[in-house]
């Protein structure tokens, strides 16, 4: 496998994960930092190096898929150009800065017979397996509301392309941490049939959203309500959702990305939390007994494992037998015609029909 880029996304996420999958070896790492050689050569000693993207595509018979995790603005020339020299393609999200973009890759991909996957690591979080356990179960019974929250206290501005208001960098949370909690939500529940966003800059010098809140009707009649937020001084539960039967509190961010900052990587116990931070399923009334809104209230429910590894372990198995993709850029389209139907709203103060 090739890998592009080896920025954050590369060097925490993608590397790390392809190096611990059975069947998948890293081969080059496609970067012109001098730093992040370096990082990359200490990492990973057996690793080859490239200057340039165009260094795989010219070796494209020794490679078996390449990953763009490069900014988001090379997303779609580079997959395109992948694609166009017969390699199947992972691209980190947002796939593209359109949803039109995003089918047209699709399009390529089907065209050429390619694998081309989305890398939505968020599918496997801790909290959004176990969410998806008790939906499955009928925990719940019928979901009326469902809440996520990607929340930050950042009151300062780190600077580089992701705090860009240069609408070219496809920069912002709305397109960031947005890209997450909206795929996770037409996962759970389906197709958007209207959205409704708010979306602000918050920070001073901040050039693009920090502060965004999204509304989701969805098809079947369940609301989503989604913030993604740099500014949140107080952070709210991750996932708040509310049932006919009964309703699912979980505080805290899945711990696999700190793990992987931390140079972790995985093995056993691998994405568990300690019993502490588990989620409350229940009904009724406000927490008894002077206990936090964090820890009172319905009982603990165990948080399954977080599983990033399963992502690269499912294009694994894509590659070697044709097994499913685990994430088509036709579902990563849909969710950017959420996030482009939020911007509109943002922008006119509106609903926007899907």
């Amino acid at each position: 496998m090739g890998l592009v880029g080896y920025g954050l996304a590369g060097s925490v996420f993608h590397a790390p994960l392809i190096a611990a999958t059975e069947g998948l070896a890293l081969d080059t790492v496609v970067t012109s930092n001098p730093e992040r050689r370096e990082q990359a050569r200490a990492g990973f000693p057996d690793v080859r190096l490239a200057a340039a993207p165009e260094e795989l595509f010219d070796r494209a018979d020794e490679l078996d898929l390449v990953v763009v995790a490069s900014p988001n603005k090379t997303h779609v020339p580079l997959a395109t150009a992948a694609l166009k020299a017969g390699l199947p393609v992972v691209v980190d999200k947002p796939v593209a800065g359109t949803a039109a973009e995003a089918r047209e890759l699709a399009a390529l991909a089907e065209e050429r017979g390619l694998f081309l996957s989305v890398f939505q690591n968020r599918r496997w979080d801790n909290d959004f397996l176990t969410l998806r356990k008790l939906l499955a179960e009928g925990e719940l019974g019928d979901v009326y509301r469902f809440e996520s929250r990607f929340e930050r206290w950042r009151p300062q501005l780190k600077g580089g392309w992701r705090e860009s208001g240069d609408p070219a960098e496809i920069g912002g949370l709305l397109y960031d941490l947005g890209s997450h909690v909206v795929d996770q939500a037409l996962v759970l529940f389906g197709p958007a049939a209207s959205v409704y966003a708010e979306s602000d800059v918050r920070r001073p010098g901040a050039e693009t959203d920090d502060d965004t809140f999204i509304a989701i009707t969805h098809t079947n009649g369940v609301r989503s309500h989604l913030y993604a937020s740099a500014t949140t001084a107080q952070l709210g539960p991750r996932f708040r959702v509310l049932g006919s039967k009964a309703g699912y509190v979980k505080y805290g961010l899945d711990p696999q990305e700190a793990a992987l900052r931390e140079g972790r990587r995985p093995g056993a116990d691998w994405g568990l939390e300690p019993e502490d931070l588990w989620g409350r399923v229940g009904a009724g009334g406000p927490p008894s007994g002077g206990e936090s809104p964090q820890t009172g209230g319905g009982r603990p429910e165990p948080t399954l494992p977080g599983d990033y590894p399963a992502y690269y372990a499912a294009v694994a198995r894509a590659l070697a037998d044709g097994g499913p993709n685990p994430v088509t850029a036709l579902e990563a389209a849909a969710a950017l015609d959420v996030l482009e139907a939020a911007r509109r709203s943002a922008h006119d103060g509106v609903a926007v029909s899907l």
